[in-house]
């Protein structure tokens, strides 16, 4: 369980050290379309690794312990902006709860996103939350 917590410490480490000079251009930009697709949280993570669902304009998924659920989402590939409100979840206590907290408050916190290949990254502004593998 502590590998997971330190996978995925490093993850939001990594993606708030990270400087997105190289991804600027592209937020903000035209982006290919994501709804009907699916991610999983890239990174060598033990255990459930979280992961996200598009479809029809809804989100769901698993957030390393419970499944997670939003109607309220906007996205719109114009300009890459997405966001969620009103993320709802499951309520089962797991060991360590503190990947699904994070993962979740970031979520959250989205505005932007960019896909490159398979890669999808989420942002708050220009800062990148988190990074997803094509599933």
């Amino acid at each position: 369980m502590k590998n997971i917590l330190l996978a995925f410490c490093s993850l939001i480490l990594l993606a708030s050290c990270s400087s997105v000079n190289g991804l600027k251009s592209k937020s903000g930009k035209s982006q290919m379309s994501i709804n009907n697709s699916s991610w999983r949280v890239a990174g060598d993570i033990k255990g459930t690794v979280p992961t996200l669902l598009i479809k029809d304009g809804k989100i769901s998924g698993n957030a390393g312990c419970n499944n997670y659920f939003s109607n309220e989402v906007n996205l719109d590939p114009t300009v890459g902006n997405f966001s969620v409100k009103n993320i709802g979840s499951t309520r089962k206590m797991c060991p360590n709860m503190e990947v699904e907290t994070n993962f979740l408050k970031m979520l959250d916190e989205t505005t932007k996103y960019v896909v490159k290949d398979n890669v999808l990254e989420l942002y708050k502004d220009n800062l990148l939350l988190l990074r997803f593998n094509k599933m």
